[in-house]
């Protein structure tokens, strides 16, 4: 009797083991699966979320502590986001908490900015939260350096302009961004210089700058509004207009030079052809001459020319000859034919 009781005894301690083991094995899973801390923090947070939840969020492999936090966060601001809009925008690759905390930023601000919109804007690849912190406090940013700019008069100015801009919540989603803004101020400053009849009407006034910037609206399809233009620094540059007289006056230099020797070239040539003419001109004149010794001794043959003859055209050639030395001229006439 006492081996009985004392097996069934043994039995029922057995079984308690299996069962406090299952117990605790059962107890680590669920600590395993459910983060109590964060599930009781949420709790006393009043912003009560289901332990399924939480475990369906671990099997999922979302940090539950970043979404926890940007939930409590946003329930004690008064926001109505339920978790599962969180959990959607984190698995779609968001910043949850910038979201969360632009939403309260905005709603304490009295800016018209709602879950779907922030959510769109941080998902375009813009920073929500410093988008409304930009409309609540505008912020200053300045031109990369100064802008050369040339008046009518030659002169070059070079500005520098801070720009005060305050982003546009409506316009950050397909907006442009700063360096539109920044170049188109850089276009307003060269046209307005550009149409300033002398620099120094700009350098007496250069809100004359800010005034036609302004007036062009370049805050138009951009994420900003423009909230001012201030010019920073303005200093005189070089002297354009008197380099580029400098450098025409080179250029039609050069190109009278140019066509000077061009000319000069053409005198070179013509002189030589004349030259080579007139050299010619003596060859056949000299060959001419040579005849003529022949003709008169053919003359003589054939008695078409006398001894008296001969001597009329001698006379008549000396005396050409000492015409031409009293009058200082060079005698060009032959000597008498032997």
């Amino acid at each position: 009797m006492y081996s009985t009781l004392l097996s069934s005894i043994l039995q029922d301690n057995t079984l308690l083991l299996i069962l406090l083991g299952v117990f605790v094995v059962v107890v680590a899973v669920i600590l395993g699966l459910v983060p109590i801390n964060i599930w009781f923090r949420a709790l006393v947070s009043g912003a009560h979320v289901s332990m399924s939840r939480l475990i369906g969020m671990k099997l999922r492999k979302i940090t539950i502590s970043t979404i926890i936090d940007a939930y409590i966060t946003s329930k004690k601001a008064g926001l109505d986001i339920s978790i599962n809009d969180l959990e959607t925008h984190y698995m779609a690759g968001g910043n949850v908490t910038k979201v969360a905390y632009a939403l309260i930023a905005a709603h304490s601000a009295r800016i018209a900015l709602t879950y779907d919109a922030a959510k769109a804007i941080d998902l375009a690849g813009r920073d929500v939260l410093a988008a409304v912190q930009g409309s609540v406090k505008p912020r200053v940013i300045e031109t990369p350096g100064f802008i050369s700019a040339v008046a009518k008069d030659g002169i070059e100015l070079n500005v520098k302009a801070r720009v005060t801009l305050r982003s546009n919540i409506g316009r950050l989603i397909g907006g442009a961004g700063e360096e539109t803004i920044l170049a188109r101020v850089g276009e307003g400053i060269v046209t307005t210089v550009g149409s300033a009849e002398n620099h120094k009407n700009i350098l007496q006034n250069p809100d004359l700058i800010s005034k036609t910037v302004l007036a062009k609206s370049l805050d138009a399809g951009t994420a900003f509004e423009i909230l001012s233009i201030d010019i920073a620094d303005i200093d005189v540059g070089r002297n354009i207009g008197a380099e580029l007289n400098i450098g025409q006056a080179e250029a039609d230099k050069k190109i009278a030079q140019a066509k000077a020797e061009e000319r000069k070239a053409m005198a070179i040539a013509v002189e030589q052809e004349m030259r080579a003419k007139t050299q010619e001109m003596r060859a056949t004149v000299l060959q001419a001459e040579a005849e003529v010794p022949k003709a008169i001794a053919g003359a003589f043959r054939d008695g078409k020319l006398g001894i008296m003859d001969y001597y009329r055209m001698q006379n008549m050639v000396a005396d050409t000859d000492m015409r031409r030395a009293l009058s200082g001229a060079e005698g060009t006439a032959k000597k008498p034919i032997k």
